[in-house]
């Protein structure tokens, strides 16, 4: 019968893996780290953490939350603009594809802003916020009419608006000369 040979005990890191944790002796130099809590057991654990447990704000707080988060929206547009501008810059002039579906979106992205201004504001329409939010939808408009305005200023200077007397020759009637220099007669 062969002899019954044990197989070789595991590494010492499975043996670590699988053993509970020892407490260390703390070092006095060196303090926990803020939340720490090794020396609690899992019920103490529990415990602490139910007797910490925030109070939940008030409707003033709610409110003013609200009205902050109310601003970061609105004025994200004008956050845009510089990006937005070195954009056009980068395009240069000239009508290319890419260009022309810039100034596309320079022109969609503000008129649907202001279309769906309710619906982007309703998270902070409360009784409370209500009547300041009308300030804040103002400047939303305001910073998405900049936007417009880049847009404009782009398709100016791609010279697609008539902005000079040649643009708009078809329109332009002929001249009748109310004076000469000769007499009817004479020609």
């Amino acid at each position: 019968m062969p002899s019954a040979t044990l197989p070789p005990p595991p590494p010492q890191w499975v043996l670590d893996l699988h053993s509970t944790p020892v407490n260390k002796p703390k070092n006095a130099s060196i303090a926990d780290p803020p939340g720490y809590t090794a020396s609690l057991t899992k019920k103490e654990r529990l415990q602490s953490s139910k007797t910490a447990m925030r109070k939940p704000p008030t409707p003033e707080e709610m409110d003013t939350l609200k009205l902050k988060k109310a601003w970061e929206l609105a004025i994200a547009p004008a956050k845009q603009l510089p990006m937005n501008a070195i954009g056009m810059y980068m395009t240069g002039n000239t009508l290319q594809i890419f260009s022309i579906f810039m100034v596309f979106t320079l022109f969609k992205t503000p008129v649907l802003a202001v279309l769906a201004i309710q619906r982007s504001f309703a998270p902070f329409e409360t009784p409370g916020t209500s009547g300041r939010l009308i300030g804040v939808k103002l400047v939303y408009v305001l910073t998405n009419l900049l936007m417009l305005g880049l847009g404009i200023w782009k398709v100016n200077q791609m010279g697609l608006l008539p902005t000079t007397r040649s643009d708009w020759l078809a329109w332009e009637g002929e001249r009748t000369w109310s004076e000469r220099a000769l007499p009817r007669d004479w020609l």
